[in-house]
């Protein structure tokens, strides 16, 4: 990633383009603009991981449609809703969409500088747990097939001899998996052994 934090300007009016990104840059941050939504979906798989200044009133396709294909497609960069109508049904369309923040233009500076700040969180968190979720996954990958099934049967909240019952082994057997497998997980506890399950999407699997 680069030092400048990446925001994408998605509006077909030049003139905000010009002065958001203006505004954006002497904040410190990179910008690149789209006249459409299109032309940002035709982008955004090989763009930059970054906040997306959304513009909900253009010709074409417009911003909630374009919050709608990405949500389809996995593009999973914060949106923050633009728009020059105080329309309170498509503030809420935006937000149930998953929009960080909603702002009206013309945008106070500050205002649209704490809808960014918040947008880049909720990014940040986003990468933290995809990261979490593979450091797990490969962690657990490095148990037995039997010590995996013991661990799915915690992450479920099972007690031991359910878990002995639907494994076809002893209660005793489940409490030597579960000893092994806390040892391979360099974990100390039950809470963590099941924080690295939930991250792992274990609990979740039949």
């Amino acid at each position: 990633m680069s030092a400048r934090r990446m925001i994408h300007i998605v509006d077909d009016e030049e003139a905000i383009r010009r002065s958001a990104g203006f505004m954006l840059k002497t904040s410190g941050y990179a910008v690149s603009t789209y006249a459409s939504g299109d032309a940002f979906l035709q982008a955004a798989k090989e763009a930059e991981p970054g906040c997306v200044l959304l513009d909900v009133r253009m010709p074409g396709m417009d911003g909630l449609e374009v919050q709608q294909v990405m949500a389809e497609r996995g593009i999973a960069m914060p949106v923050v809703v633009l728009t020059g109508h105080g329309d309170i049904t498509v503030a809420v369309r935006a937000m149930k969409g998953g929009a960080v923040d909603f702002i009206e233009k013309p945008f106070e500076k500050a205002v649209l500088l704490t809808a960014i700040t918040a947008a880049f969180e909720r990014l940040d968190d986003v990468q933290a747990r995809a990261t979490r979720a593979a450091d797990a996954a490969v962690a657990i990958a490095a148990l037995t097939s039997r010590e995996q099934d013991v661990l799915r049967g915690m992450a479920q909240g099972l007690p031991n001899k359910t878990i002995a019952f639907d494994l076809g082994i002893s209660p005793r057997t489940v409490e030597v998996h579960r000893a092994n497998l806390m040892a391979k997980l360099q974990v100390k506890s039950l809470s963590e052994a099941l924080r690295l399950a939930f991250a792992a999407g274990l609990q979740d699997e039949a």
